[in-house]
This record gives structure tokens, sequence and C-alpha cells, in this order.
């Protein structure tokens, strides 16, 4: 069985992670209202590699208990899967509004071309 204390550590490593990877997604968005994608979509990247390092110690605890270890669920880790689930929602979201942003203010700087002619 896994201990209570490990359970809570692996629950603040996902936190850990998934709110580096959060912090990135918030200033990725920053950089593509500025109009900066590529650096906007770095930080995705960067991002996406904290999530994998969160859903890396995740997937640990899912292996012992589906290999019939008991798991005792602790706050930490109830906090841990919400940062993650939500961080993840967060990703998707801002890949979604980097490229909105792009194509807004390439439209908008076409509609200004084409006023100013």
């Amino acid at each position: 069985m896994a201990t209570k204390e490990e359970i809570s550590m692996a629950g603040f490593e996902i936190v850990a992670y998934a709110g580096d990877a959060k912090t990135a997604l918030i200033t990725a968005l920053d950089e593509a209202k500025k109009g900066n994608y590529d650096k906007a979509r770095k930080l995705v990247k960067s991002a996406d590699s904290s999530l994998n390092d969160a859903h890396n110690a995740q997937t640990k605890l899912m292996s012992k208990e589906a290999s019939g270890e008991e798991m005792e669920t602790t706050f930490i880790m109830s906090h841990g899967q919400d940062t993650l689930m939500t961080t993840m929602l967060l990703r998707d979201e801002a890949k979604y509004f980097i490229d909105l942003y792009e194509k807004y203010n390439s439209a908008l700087k076409e509609l200004n071309e084409l006023k100013n002619k």
C-alpha cells in the first residue's frame, strides 16, 4: 500500500509541474496578445513539457493502483488532479486563442491597408 505521505508527495509534484505549466500558458497568452506568436508557441511547448512531467507523476500512482495496491486519497492529491486537469484545458484554450489572435491581427492589418489605399 502506498503511504499517505507518498500519495501527498506525488500530489505536490503534480501541483508544482502543473503550476509551472499554468504560468507559462498565461504568459503565452500575454505574448500572443502583444503579437509575439512564436514566443507564445514556445511557451506552450514549455508548458507541454511540464504537463508531461505532471502526468508522469500521476501515472506512477495510477499504475500502482491498477496493479492492486490500495490508495488513500489525500486533499493534496485531489488538488493536484484538479490543477492538472484545469491546466490541460487551459493549454487547449491557449493554443486556440494564440491562433485566433494571429488571424485577427492579420485580418485587421489587411483591413487597415485597404482603408489607407
